[in-house]
């Protein structure tokens, strides 16, 4: 080999001049960064499936939100993340954190509504990049204990061009600012949440509906069987209550005549409301009763005046109907500060229309009982007319004839007594009778014998009491008050002027009229006109078309006749 060979596989330089060895040294440079730039790109995509795969590993809505949250901070690099909820109205509803610790989040207080630079994504769904937040024009600033943020990245969260919510991240970590990458990388990560969000959302809801069933069928069940209504009303706001997570579950039972709401069962943190009546007209349940329709309304103290303050989120009224029937209506409430469930509308007209023919068949079952009772008070009173009192007739009149045959005054007397006790036996029994045949709501005797009762103690004494004739059955509803009011009367100016030892009071329907005789053995009236609240009492008679008069009653004493056309 000659030396000049030599030299050439000695030279370093391979023959390139200065210049040239510059050139590949930044050639070989500028291939090494895009090396470098592939390998981190192709790790950036690692770790963006892995974070896919991540938050779709589960299907709790909650746990799928905190693994975005989490999944984001990782792929772009952010010390802080957060997933804002946006709810129905433009406001953040719900509001979750990675990055910073449990005790500083309790010190900074309340979460935020979405307003300021947070609120750009919810009026405008598009990504927004800031090198420093601060120094936005729609920046508010930080709460007190809010760790210092100013490098800012955020896209929304849309499921079918509906913004469910918008993920926030700050603080780049190892650079001043977010950069393009970045940006892409969380819009591709927000569609996949989004994908993920939608599922749980699914899951929970057939999840839902799944418990409504089995609630329903519950329901179902119980109908199949005797059926109390309290218990029956007490199970269905239990299992409404259970299956829509709600704060509060009433069952309102509606009255046509009086336009009123009762509250007949309360499940929930509010049992002052058991009982309540609240009216109908000008409040939120007119439309759910009037128009059988469902009714959301954002807090259900506002819904009505309620006798106790209530304090709720949205609530969702729905009627309680069955077979044109409209019973009254079943209330829905969650806790404050959480969203309305749109989605359990269906499911829970199912449950309310189950439970409406829970009180159906329970009243059913009533009717069916009282029935029952008024077919053997009818036989029994059947008996006592035909049988009894046609027995007591004859021995009546075989006693008369026999009083007529007796020689001995003494006897006769006797005889003449037994006859007279026996008149009063077919009297209480005919008024038995009555009663008998009277329907079980009736209770018109039972006030006058409560009336009457009362009267003892300013009387002294207990008054006699005569019924006679359908009472329950003839006076109107309209006269009952008056002819209460006659009796009650008439029984306090005897307890205050009569001085009177026996009273007589007694009530007759016949013939097309009722009458009121109240009969005392004291002082009388003397020949002086009515006055006071004997007037009343005329003018009470006068206003149904019928007369009122005061007597002297034999031997001594008054006697009030009060008398109106039924």
């Amino acid at each position: 080999m000659s030396g000049l060979e030599e030299d050439a596989w000695a030279s370093p330089t391979l023959g390139l001049s200065p210049l040239s060895r510059v050139r590949l040294d930044e050639l070989l440079q500028e291939l090494l960064d895009r090396v470098g730039e592939v390998v981190a790109s192709r790790e950036r995509l690692r770790s963006l499936l892995d974070a896919v795969v991540t938050i779709g590993s589960g299907l709790e809505l909650r746990g799928v939100l905190t693994r975005i949250v989490e999944a984001a901070c990782a792929v772009v690099g952010a010390r802080y993340g957060a997933l804002g909820v946006v709810g129905p109205d433009r406001t953040l509803v719900e509001f979750i954190t990675h990055g910073i610790p449990p005790e500083l989040h309790a010190r900074i207080g309340d979460l935020p509504h979405g307003r300021g630079v947070l609120g750009l994504l919810i009026e405008d769904p598009r990504p927004l990049r800031l090198p420093d937040i601060t120094k936005h024009p729609r920046s508010y600033g930080f709460p007190s204990y809010h760790p210092p943020m100013h490098s800012f990245l955020g896209t929304p969260i849309l499921i079918r061009d509906q913004v469910f919510g918008n993920l926030y991240l700050a603080e780049k970590h190892d650079a001043a600012e977010f950069t393009q990458d970045d940006e892409e990388i969380a819009v591709a990560l927000a569609a996949a949440a989004a994908v993920a969000i939608e599922n749980a959302r699914l899951y929970a809801i057939a999840h839902r509906r799944e418990r409504w069933l089995a609630a329903t069928a519950e329901i179902t069940t119980v109908l199949l069987g005797q059926v109390d209504r309290t218990n029956a009303l007490h199970l269905v706001a239990r299992r409404a209550r259970e299956v829509a997570e709600a704060q509060l579950v009433l069952v309102l039972l509606a009255d046509e005549e009086t336009g009123r709401l009762t509250v007949e069962v309360v499940d929930g943190p509010a049992p002052d409301l058991a009982g309540a009546v609240v009216p109908l007209a000008g409040t939120a349940f007119a439309q759910a009763v009037t128009g059988a329709e469902h009714v959301v309304v954002d807090d259900l103290g506002k819904a009505a005046p309620w006798p106790a303050p209530v304090s709720t989120g949205p609530a969702l009224i729905t009627p309680l109907a069955a077979a044109d029937t409209l019973h009254g209506v079943l209330v829905v409430a969650h806790p404050a500060g959480t969203a309305s469930r749109p989605e359990d509308l269906p499911m829970l007209h199912t449950f309310a229309g189950q439970a409406a023919l829970a009180l159906e068949r329970a009243r059913a079952q009533d009717e069916r009982e009282q029935l029952l009772v008024l077919e053997d008070r009818e036989r029994i009173a059947r008996d006592l007319h035909d049988v009894v009192i046609q027995r007591l007739f004859a021995t009546g009149l075989q006693l008369q004839t026999a009083a007529q045959l007796a020689s001995r005054p003494d006897l006769t007397q006797r005889i003449s007594g037994a006859v007279d006790d026996l008149d009063t036996t077919i009297r209480d029994i005919r008024t038995a009778i009555f009663e008998l045949r009277t329907p079980a709501v009736a209770a018109l005797r039972t006030e006058i014998r409560d009336l009457v009762a009362e009267a003892a103690q300013s009387l002294g004494f207990r008054p006699v009491l005569r019924l006679d004739g359908p009472i329950d059955s003839a006076v109107p509803d309209e006269i009952r008050p008056d002819l209460l009011a006659v009796i009650r009367e008439a029984l306090s100016n005897t307890a205050r002027h009569a001085r009177a030892t026996t009273v007589l009071v007694g009530v007759a329907a016949a013939n097309g009229q009722v009458t009121v005789t109240v009969t005392d053995d004291g002082v009388g009236t003397g020949d002086s006109e009515p006055r006071g609240g004997l007037v009343n009492l005329r003018e009470r008679a006068q206003r149904y078309g019928g007369d009122f008069t005061v007597r002297p009653a034999d031997p001594t004493g008054t006697e009030v006749v009060w008398r109106v056309p039924t």
